[in-house]
């Protein structure tokens, strides 16, 4: 073979092995498509625990109280999900805080980065120096400062996100656009320090509201005033914060997310179905006469629990999934629209109401479910049954939230 065929040769096969690396079979036979991102489906994120498929019996477990019949039985069953094992601490929101805090920190000083496709991001390696003048407009100006201390003024720290809005799509007989099925939201993402005053008239909580989220205190207690829509935002965040940092061959988790109503009630049961109380008893007392919870007990000696208030996460024993304050401590905002008897109408896989309320919209149809009751009720509202709800807008000094993860193939219980 001369030099010249060699050279022919050679630009035949070479692109025909370029075509084969990029994913095609030449065999013929039906192989699936090559090249797949990576899936580990055995994840488990840092401070979660896995709740197995399974089917149980929502509704009534004990006298209802209030006559409300908006619970009703019926046997569910539950895909397999991850859910943080405690509600989300101080500490833990103060990250998604300062997140924002230093990437509207990056806008102001022009700190962008550009990818290969000409798109601009934050350049996260560059260094923020909070001295800095051009930053000035973070802080108070010196006349609203105490004592002349420079300090931020977190009020109009916004987060922005996109999500697609699946249910509106599916609705769709003609088809929509992507653009159609996109929605923006924009969310102050700082917690509402004022609630400790506004949700307990004649009372002396100035200490709480000066402290409550920035002092390390209480850095392990729970965040509380923070709405619907900001637990909603801080789900969005934590689901980017994992998926930035994954490798480019590597597949995009599920996202986090509120849990449904149902989720939580299946979850806080910790496999004990028809029980009233995760731990399993009629009693909110172990045989020792210990409460096994932080509530309001009897005519209101809130301090017999040990905490005044709201207590550090996972002070009280968790239940048979591993799951803390599912009972008691904060009440938990879910993802769920609150409808009076949806027990009627709802599926029995994975049931779930979803509406999320645009601003103009009456008041009852921003109404969502939360569940578990708080360091202010009474024992009724820790029950796993117990129904309430509150406004999406509303921020309270006794409602967190805690975030679920959709678990991925077959559950991890059928292994």
């Amino acid at each position: 073979m001369n030099l010249s065929t060699l050279k022919i040769t050679l630009c035949i096969l070479i692109p025909g092995f370029l075509l084969m690396s990029c994913g095609r079979d030449n065999t013929g036979q039906l192989v699936g498509s090559k090249d797949r991102p990576k899936w580990k489906g055995d994840i488990n994120p840092v401070g979660m625990v896995y709740v197995p498929s399974g089917y149980f019996t929502i509704g009534q477990s004990d006298q209802d109280m209030f006559s409300t019949y908006s619970q009703r039985p019926k046997t569910v069953s539950m895909t397999g999900f991850y859910m943080d094992e405690t509600e989300i601490t101080n500490n833990e929101y103060r990250q998604f805080v300062e997140w924002v805090r230093d990437y509207e920190a990056h806008e102001i000083m022009g700190d962008y980065v550009e990818d290969d496709y000409g798109n601009e991001d934050i350049d996260w390696e560059m260094e923020l120096d909070y001295e800095d003048e051009t930053l000035d407009e973070m802080f108070y100006t010196r006349d609203m400062s105490l004592t002349g201390r420079r300090e931020f003024n977190n009020d109009n720290l916004t987060y922005t996100y996109d999500w697609i809005d699946w249910k509106k799509a599916a609705r769709s007989r003609s088809g929509v656009t992507r653009s159609e099925v996109i929605e923006t939201r924009e969310v102050r993402v700082y917690p509402d320090p004022f609630v400790w005053i506004r949700d307990f008239a004649y009372s002396y909580n100035e200490p709480m509201t000066r402290k409550y989220f920035e002092h390390p205190a209480f850095d392990d207690y729970p965040v509380v005033g923070v709405t619907w829509s900001q637990a909603k935002a801080f789900c969005h965040w934590r689901t980017s914060l994992w998926n930035d940092l994954l490798e480019s061959d590597q597949a995009l988790i599920e996202d986090f997310r509120l849990p449904t109503e149902f989720e939580w009630e299946y979850a806080s049961r910790g496999g004990r179905d028809i029980s009233p109380y995760g731990w399993g008893g009629y009693y909110v007392r172990n045989a020792k006469g210990c409460l096994l919870a932080n509530f309001k007990p009897g005519r209101g000696n809130f301090a017999e629990d040990g905490a005044q208030h709201t207590a550090p996460v996972a002070s009280y024993f968790p239940n048979d999934y591993g799951l803390y304050d599912m009972s008691g401590n904060v009440a938990e905002w879910t993802e769920t629209a609150y409808v009076p008897g949806s027990q009627s109408v709802i599926h029995d896989l994975n049931p779930d109401i979803k509406y999320d309320a645009k601003p103009d919209d009456p008041a009852n149809y921003k109404l969502k479910v939360i569940r578990g009751g708080s360091w202010k009720d009474i024992y009724y509202f820790l029950q796993t049954q117990t129904r309430d709800y509150e406004y999406q807008d509303s921020a309270k000094a006794y409602i967190g939230f805690r975030c679920a993860m959709t678990f991925l193939g077959r559950s991890i219980n059928d292994f």
